[in-house]
């Protein structure tokens, strides 16, 4: 009798899906700050419209000395003062320096000055990513270096430049951006977005999976050259289904069809993702009614909301009203007024107005009750 060799079994090969990229967050500390704020806000919409919002909240203010004809000219470079490359008027600046302020912790701008004509020829802001805040030889005294580098910034006279910082401490003199915090939340909320979209495609975009199971002897010997068929013939029907012709599958034998992850459930992410967006709203201090989130509330809790609100708006202004009183100033001195002025803030909306006029009308009433006593 011959022998039959034993060959032996070949073990099954393992297959597995490449990894897909998932968004990663550089750490704050890795020197690329520029970009990694921006990437920040650019990859999670949310917090590009919170600080949109802050913005345009804050900056409604006019500039005003005692002078009237100091007033007039003060009014023209509030209107019409050149910023940056296509900026013009002094609210576009304030616009662009709390954006800077905010995102980056700190802000530094200078008063272009044409010492020709002697006159304001635009208003700069540095880039936060560019220079660092050293401490000078005096303890309050500041310089600005080149980040990467001792080289100091020759800088104008003090009259001429403003620098601020936000939420300053003792291990943080430069300031610390309002985006502190945020990163880890935002690198979860990416990932869940990722799985998210990672589902859709398996699970939206439809996949079939057809088997073929031979029933006899005879079926297994030609199994392989029926499942060519019924695989060629699949292909064809779905490509007309594309096409818009519709064609019927017919076969021969134990044919299933099925959906690929039909029979799974999906995650559902709602609860997740609205946890980490309290987290990165209420780092904002921005009521979720003024981004369109339909979240429930009460009115009473939408009046203390947009309280507390109205203070971290207060907040800002007192930090950039030194500014903005500085360039005043400083175009006064060389438009040759010897005056000062001061900034005049616009209520923050029509609530304060309604808000402060109850006040008026309850002090008016009380002090007529009291001359009649």
């Amino acid at each position: 009798m011959l022998s039959r060799k034993k060959h032996p079994q070949s073990s099954p090969r393992r297959t597995q899906m490449p990894e897909r990229t998932v968004f990663k967050l550089a750490p704050t500390y890795s020197g690329l700050e520029s970009s990694f704020y921006e990437e920040l806000r650019a990859r999670v919409p949310i917090l590009d419209a919170c600080i949109g919002k802050i913005i345009r909240l804050t900056n409604d203010f006019r500039l005003v000395c005692e002078d009237p004809a100091a007033q007039s000219t003060l009014d023209d470079l509030v209107r019409s003062v050149p910023v940056g490359v296509s900026g013009s008027s002094l609210s576009t600046f304030a616009d662009l320096y709390l954006d800077t302020l905010l995102t980056y912790g700190r802000a530094l701008a200078f008063v272009r000055v044409d010492r020709k004509r002697a006159c304001v020829k635009g208003l700069a802001i540095a880039d936060p990513a560019a220079f660092r805040a050293e401490h000078g030889k005096d303890p309050l005294d500041v310089r600005f270096c080149v980040c990467g580098s001792e080289r100091r910034i020759k800088l104008p006279p003090k009259e001429l430049w403003a620098y601020t910082t936000l939420n300053p401490s003792v291990k943080h003199p430069e300031g610390v951006s309002i985006l502190r915090g945020v990163p880890a939340l935002a690198d979860v909320l990416m990932r869940i977005y990722e799985c998210v979209g990672q589902n859709f495609d398996r699970v939206g975009n439809v996949r079939y999976a057809v088997t073929y199971k031979p029933e006899s002897e005879a079926d297994r010997a030609y199994a392989g050259e029926r499942a060519a068929r019924i695989a060629e013939e699949w292909s064809d029907g779905m490509a007309s289904a594309r096409n818009g012709t519709v064609k019927d599958f017919v076969a021969v034998g134990d044919v299933d069809i099925k959906v690929i992850g039909a029979d799974n459930q999906t995650l559902d992410t709602n609860i997740p993702v609205r946890q980490l967006l309290e987290q990165m709203i209420s780092k904002l201090s921005i009521p979720p009614f003024l981004l369109g989130l339909n979240w429930s509330s009460t009115e009473r809790m939408s009046s203390q909301q947009a309280d507390i609100l109205t203070s971290e708006l207060e907040y800002y202004r007192r930090l950039i009203a030194p500014v903005l009183r500085k360039i005043g100033c400083a175009f006064l001195r060389l438009s040759g007024f010897s005056c000062s002025c001061e900034v005049e803030w616009n209520n923050i909306n029509l609530q304060d107005e309604e808000a402060l006029a109850q006040a008026r009308l309850c002090n008016a009433r009380a002090a007529a009750i009291e001359n009649q006593l």
